[in-house]
């Protein structure tokens, strides 16, 4: 959801539960309103298996110890 790039205001998770859903065998990288840990939890609960966390990574808004369940190589 492009329209929340940058603009921390929460990612659109529905979005990704409904295509999730629909096209199973696509694997979803979110991009748009990521905030913090939170977002990452809800859109891996969606289906999305990334995500796109710029402006919420360069405001320090998580810790590496709260991403660390999210990174494939630790």
């Amino acid at each position: 959801d492009v329209a929340r790039d940058g603009a921390m205001t929460g990612p659109n998770v529905a979005l990704y539960e409904e295509a999730a859903r629909r096209f199973p065998g696509i694997a979803w990288q979110a991009s748009g309103g990521v905030r913090d840990v939170a977002d990452l939890r809800a859109l891996a609960d969606a289906g999305a298996v990334a995500a796109v966390s710029g402006r919420a990574l360069l405001e320090g808004r998580m810790s590496r110890e709260e991403l660390e369940p999210f990174l494939r190589n630790g």
